[in-house]
């Protein structure tokens, strides 16, 4: 069931939430986000595709093989970026997105606007950051 949302609309503190406007909008900006890295992906691919001719100079050639290593990690990590907005819609399917996975506590909508893939709240996602470097600085 899709809610009617404004153009303009953007969520805030002073709402209930997770109202059905939220969960809308934060629906609508993960499946743009994720349409937008598809269609960055398939840009790539051609343009690989096309830039894939035999290079004569060897510097070239290593020069396009650098190049293509560097696009092929970042469509990598884009692929993972999508994992994690994939399991974000379902979330939101699941009635339990903008909620923290460690603290069952919301997520402050300001953090879910600026990184709507967000599991965590900010208070647990610095102890967190605080247990990892402990563990690696030992």
């Amino acid at each position: 069931m899709a809610v009617d949302i404004a153009a303009d609309y953007r969520p805030s503190e002073n709402e209930p939430f997770m109202n059905e406007r939220q969960v809308e909008y934060f629906r609508r900006k993960l499946l743009a986000w994720k349409e937008d890295i598809l269609q960055e992906s398939k840009e790539t691919l051609a343009a690989l595709q096309e830039e894939s001719q035999n290079h004569p100079d060897l510097a070239d050639r290593a020069s396009s093989e650098t190049d293509r290593s560097i696009e092929l990690r970042a469509r990598d990590r884009q692929r993972k970026l999508i994992a994690k907005i994939d399991d974000a819609l379902e979330r939101i399917d699941d009635g339990s997105y903008g909620y923290c996975e460690e603290t069952g506590e919301p997520i402050s909508v300001r953090r879910l606007d600026a990184r709507p893939i967000a599991t965590l709240s900010i208070e647990a996602q610095e102890a967190h950051e605080r247990r990892e470097k402990i563990y690696r600085d030992d």
